[in-house]
């Protein structure tokens, strides 16, 4: 008798391989399981904060409304640094300086004389308001240690760490099912060369497969499916060419890269400031124009440095100090020195809006007279962190807008009356842009 092949041997492989998936899916459940080690509780190793007989906490509500905008506690600005003030100076003294330091200085007194000169002999402004129980709060509050970075929580997820919180990992999954398939695969040509070697040895002939047409040649003898398939890729072909040349030009959502940073998120969104100030132009005239770093400095003489709050997970505390250092760099400002240096650098602003030099467009006609918010045409800027191309500035987007857009005639004359009259003529209560003609070609082309 013939043999039909070795089973023994197939199941041998099959429950082997069973048998390896399985302890590779234990492992991955035991490392997965496995608790994490939980830290020791760090000891509290800060030194009490100096005592001065005032309260630490209303000292720095104090110092934030009256005191932050021309002092840090760690770093110069406009006045020196006060952390640990208290210890360097008398308290009848600081009584003194804060309630009217120019009284101080006229007196000839030579400590106040030496302040004023090593500080570039800025004034500072005089707080008669304060009481000496409120002047004891804020140097309480300078009197405090400087807080140590806080370490991360345990357990507590980083910033674009890679955890899985559902307990089996993706990739353990993934090699699970790609051995799966591995070991069907393995079953299928075992199975196929069992059912060979039972078909041979029962003297059965597996039929040879019959030679077929290809399926090219096939078609190329159908000539009515040619011809469709023809004017089906024509047509196609038609389609995706005029959608191509139609986005040439147009840069929607094209984000470039700044060489300083500059965050809409933290300036018009949580400091709340108004577009028209860093681009005063847009109310006046045709372009809203770049704002000048003078004009950063207005608020940056000040602010060397970002509060904690304002990073973020993609974006750090000393990112954002390292490109306010960027301007100081640009217009020559000495921080620690408080004054320009004269040596300035050029900063090579990429231009995100660029309309096509055939194209007019007024900003101060949109802005100061129809009223039109920025964010109608630049999109909600105060959540970008990076400015981008919100519209597509396409004709028809501005052919749109007009089209929808009711014309504010209230407070003009001039508009009211021509309001009036078209008004009636088209018999609507409200008149479009469009239908003051506002598509007309010479309104944007001439």
């Amino acid at each position: 008798m013939k043999k039909m092949g070795n089973h023994n041997s197939i199941t041998r492989k099959l429950y082997l391989s069973l048998a390896l998936m399985l302890a590779l899916s234990l492992s991955s459940f035991a490392q997965d399981a496995a608790p994490a080690a939980t830290p020791a509780p760090a000891e509290a190793t800060a030194a009490p904060a100096a005592t001065t007989g005032g309260d630490a906490v209303k000292g720095k509500e104090i110092f934030n409304t009256n005191c932050a905008a021309c002092h840090k506690l760690d770093a110069k600005a406009t006045g020196p640094a006060l952390r640990g003030v208290g210890a360097k100076y008398d308290k009848a003294w600081l009584y003194k300086w804060i309630h009217n330091s120019g009284d101080l200085i006229k007196s000839g007194d030579a400590q106040a004389v030496k302040v004023f000169e090593a500080n570039n002999k800025v004034p500072m402004t005089a707080f008669p308001q304060l009481s000496e129980a409120d002047i004891d709060n804020i140097i309480a509050y300078t009197m405090e240690e400087k807080a140590a970075a806080a370490a991360p929580a345990a357990g507590e997820k980083l910033p674009g760490a890679d955890v899985n919180e559902g307990g089996i990992s993706n990739n353990v999954i993934l090699g699970a099912l790609s051995l799966i398939m591995a070991i069907l695969i393995v079953m299928l040509f075992l199975v196929n060369n069992v059912l060979r070697k039972v078909a041979a040895a029962n003297g059965i002939n597996v039929a040879p497969k019959e030679p077929t047409l290809p399926i090219w040649k096939a078609f190329v003898k159908n000539q009515f499916l040619v011809l469709v398939t023809s004017i089906f890729l024509l047509l196609a072909s038609g389609f995706f060419v005029y959608g191509y040349l139609m986005q040439v030009g147009v840069d929607q959502d094209y984000a470039p890269i700044q060489p300083i940073h500059y965050s809409h998120r933290i300036h018009a969104g949580s400091n709340g400031i108004d577009c028209n100030y860093c681009h005063s132009a847009a109310r006046v005239g045709k372009s809203a124009g770049i704002p000048s770093l003078n004009v950063c400095m207005n608020c940056h003489k000040n602010i060397s440095e970002v509060s904690d709050t304002t990073a973020t997970a993609e974006y750090s505390k000393d990112f954002y100090d390292k490109e306010i250092a960027k301007l100081y760099k640009a217009v020559g400002w000495d921080k620690d020195a408080q004054k320009y240096t004269g040596k300035t650098q050029p900063v090579k602003w990429v231009r995100i809006h660029n309309l096509q030099s055939f194209v007019y467009f007024n900003h101060s006609q949109h802005v100061n007279v129809a009223g039109v918010e920025c964010q109608t045409c630049h999109g909600p800027v105060q959540t970008y962190e990076i400015q981008k191309q919100f519209a597509p500035l396409t004709m028809k987007w501005c052919v749109d807008c007009h089209r929808k857009t009711e014309v504010k005639t209230e407070g003009n004359d001039y508009y009211k009356k021509i309001h009036e009259q078209l008004s009636k003529k088209y018999g609507v209560d409200k008149l479009t842009a469009a239908q003051m003609g506002g598509l007309e070609c010479g309104k944007c082309h001439y």
